[in-house]
């Protein structure tokens, strides 16, 4: 096998009250990445879309993800790995988490899936850790897996496969961007003991929720009071989008990773429409291009085609 041809799909981090450890794949939009074996040792990079990102593969998340994973395999061979993102970087539905993704389950492939999804999961860490400045895998894990997925711990990396009922998400991507590393800058140093324990309460009924196919519950544990407040004045008219995609029926939401984009959940795709609908009107009076999409939660994360 000496090409393969991998989707990795957009993610939604955090999930509200799940900082840093809850996130769940869409089944669009994907990144497109063509991996080719070569002769010499090393990685090279060719985009093939107009977002600017480098070429040179220690300053590229995929490449970074890439090289781990050909050094820990401790291959005497080379990559080429040609990249379309449909991701924009900066969106806030795992950019650079489908970069490293895509880049390291080529390689595994390639290797005759050598790796288990929990390791593919620690090399692209290493690429995710150049795009935020840290090493966090909520939209890894999810983008590697599939489904709903909560790292318990990065070190040593403990992922859990969520149980979830049919559910349907609603992303808002405004064009504007923000950078993940800068969006951190902001969170508050300091978390007084009652909001922390409200979040805890908020994100173990949550999962609770989601095992019991309890939509209800699931609603009702949408809420962050730590983080949501202190972003959400970057996110142009983010409180009306949150407030009429509920009158619209769904369950709840919020920002999806650093943002810009805002995701809501429903519990069928006539209800995520009707949020879409409401998204566009509001955004349409704005002078912001935007995107929508409207997907269901994909069982299946990055793979071969």
């Amino acid at each position: 096998m000496h090409e393969i041809r991998v989707l990795a799909p957009a993610t939604v981090a955090n999930v509200v009250c799940g900082f840093d450890c809850l996130g769940f794949a869409l089944d669009g939009p994907f990144d497109e990445m063509v991996i080719r074996k070569l002769d010499e040792p090393g990685v090279r990079i060719k985009h093939r879309d107009d977002f600017g990102l480098p070429a040179a593969p220690e300053k590229n998340v995929a490449g970074v993800a890439a090289s781990a994973i050909l050094k820990a395999a401790q291959t005497d061979f080379g990559i080429e790995l040609e990249i379309t993102k449909n991701i924009k970087p900066g969106s806030g539905i795992g950019s650079s988490a489908a970069s490293a993704c895509g880049a390291v389950v080529a390689v595994n492939q390639l290797l005759g899936d050598r790796f288990s999804k929990r390791e593919l999961v620690e090399f692209a860490m290493e690429g995710e850790a150049l795009a935020s400045g840290a090493r966090h895998a909520d939209n890894l894990a999810p983008c590697i897996f599939g489904g709903f997925t909560l790292v318990r711990s990065t070190d040593p990396l403990d992922i859990i496969r969520l149980d979830f009922p049919p559910l349907w998400t609603t992303v808002l991507h405004p064009q504007i961007e923000i950078k993940t590393s800068e969006a951190r800058k902001m969170l508050p140093k300091d978390v007084s003991l009652s909001n922390a324990v409200r979040q805890w309460a908020n994100l173990g009924s949550l999962v609770a929720g989601l095992a019991k196919g309890d939509y209800n519950l699931i609603a009702r544990s949408l809420e962050d009071g730590i983080v949501e407040p202190v972003r959400k004045s970057l996110i142009p008219k983010f409180d009306e989008v949150k407030a009429a995609s509920l009158e619209a029926g769904a369950l709840g939401g919020g920002i999806s990773g650093s943002g810009p984009s805002i995701f809501m959940l429903s519990n069928d795709a006539a209800t995520a429409e009707k949020v879409a609908a409401e998204m566009r009107n509001l955004y349409s009076r704005t002078d912001i291009e935007f995107n929508t999409y409207v997907s269901k939660i994909a069982l299946d994360g990055t793979r071969a085609t």
